[in-house]
């Protein structure tokens, strides 16, 4: 084995929105090759790390990636070339070096991440172990939870609903395979009772339906109902959670919700109205990423019954998320490689929400590839969820496909160490 980078080189890709993104392939001087790409969020935080488009009016509509395409094939190549890619926090040093910028905006977190990632994949490889091995050690055996979007709203499709995300959540299932078949054969009744109600079961960005519904409520009682049409107990076997990205919703110190205005004391009046009709157990960037003290409110009110997540929030952030804990503002975080830029920074920011007791989510973005990288590192971390869309589309279903072989291997795994007298849980 000789782990030792030969070259990296980069190319431009679409995503799943048929927009460009950024995939890298690392060269090892042993043969190995590791590839990654990098998704694409439409609502996006304002602290995110920067992620570089061309700006070319008349070329993919100024969205292509080609100067961050160079800045891997020219500059991140040359740096890290030599290197041995074991050493992941030195790679992802000797990058933010060369970029030298808080937010990335030399290089592009575009271009920086998909090295961290590519570099992560050929240190695998090269040792001839998973990936969630490589990232986690011989310890993670714990299986996330999947929050899986079953029906879009807000930025993410062509509807009058501001709520940008419903979510299915399985609750008490033995395994992550019978959550998942559960989380499927209500998103099949849900399909079967929006027809039946006359409405489209055309999907959204993140694979979700996304058909034209009056209001919230309505959203809901549909979807408790899908839920018992496929045999399950809301509340006990399945729980909902929403995204509301209420940053997209916020004007002038008020939230514009459902055609009707209201401050953070009043939209979390609302919240706690929705939670005690329905059986909401997660709400997702339910305030705007600068309102502290509306996040405050939020989560002293809330906090103690249900899972208030910060996205937008945060940013996958470790100084934002260490500010979060000093206000108290969530019990939660949602976690997304490419808000941040590496690898290293990533685990970084997990290390602190473990450490002081906030569930992690790892997260997909709106604009995703078929690269699965996010469901080796929800094991690897041993998150408490993950969020990878809905049951439809590829790009999707290939993080679900892919936790499913990795929780194949768990259980092969446990069942040789029940046999040589070491018992492990599955």
């Amino acid at each position: 084995m000789n782990p030792i980078i030969e070259k990296i080189r980069a190319r431009q890709i679409l995503d799943s929105r048929g927009l460009p993104t950024v995939e890298v392939e690392v060269f090892l001087k042993d043969g190995t090759i590791g590839l990654a790409s990098v998704p694409s969020g439409l609502s996006r935080g304002g602290n995110e790390a920067c992620e570089l488009r061309d700006g070319i009016r008349d070329f993919y509509a100024g969205k292509s990636v080609w100067q961050a395409v160079h800045n891997v094939n020219k500059i991140l190549s040359d740096e890290l070339k030599g290197l041995d890619v074991r050493n992941q926090r030195r790679i992802d040093e000797v990058m933010l070096a060369a970029d030298g910028t808080p937010d990335k905006r030399n290089l592009g977190a575009n271009a920086i991440l998909g090295v961290s990632l590519a570099c992560a994949r050929a240190a695998a490889s090269a040792l001839n172990i998973p990936l969630f091995r490589y990232l986690g050690g011989i310890f993670p055996s714990q299986m996330p939870t999947p929050m899986v979007n079953v029906l879009n709203g807000g930025v993410h499709a062509d509807n009058s609903l501001d709520v940008q995300a419903f979510m299915l959540v399985p609750q008490n299932f033995r395994s992550f395979s019978e959550a998942l078949r559960a989380v499927c054969e209500t998103f099949y009744a849900l399909k079967t009772l929006l027809h039946e109600k006359n409405l489209s079961t055309n999907v959204g960005d993140e694979g979700g339906f996304a058909p034209q519904i009056s209001s919230h409520e309505q959203v809901f009682e549909i979807l408790v109902q899908a839920i018992r049409g496929a045999g399950y107990t809301p509340g006990e076997q399945m729980s909902l959670a929403i995204d509301v990205a209420a940053s997209e919703l916020y004007r002038d110190g008020k939230y514009c919700l459902g055609g009707q205005e209201f401050t953070a004391q009043e939209l979390t009046d609302l919240y706690e109205i929705w939670t005690k009709n329905f059986p909401i157990c997660s709400i997702e960037d339910g305030l705007d990423q600068n309102d502290w003290g509306g996040w405050f409110f939020l989560s002293e009110r809330l906090g103690g019954s249900v899972q208030i997540v910060g996205d937008d929030l945060f940013c996958t952030n470790e100084a934002l998320l260490r500010h979060g804990i000093q206000k108290s503002a969530a019990n939660a975080i949602l976690i997304k490689p490419n808000q941040v830029g590496t690898l290293s920074e990533t685990f970084n920011t997990i290390q602190l929400a473990k450490k002081h007791g906030i569930r992690t989510i790892i997260s997909h973005r709106s604009g995703e590839t078929t690269d699965s990288f996010i469901s080796d590192l929800a094991v690897a971390v041993q998150a408490d969820f993950i969020k990878s869309g809905s049951v439809s589309r590829t790009e999707r279903t290939s993080k679900y496909n892919q936790l499913l072989r990795i929780e194949q291997k768990l259980m092969q795994g446990s069942a040789v160490l029940e046999r040589e007298g070491d018992p492990v849980e599955a």
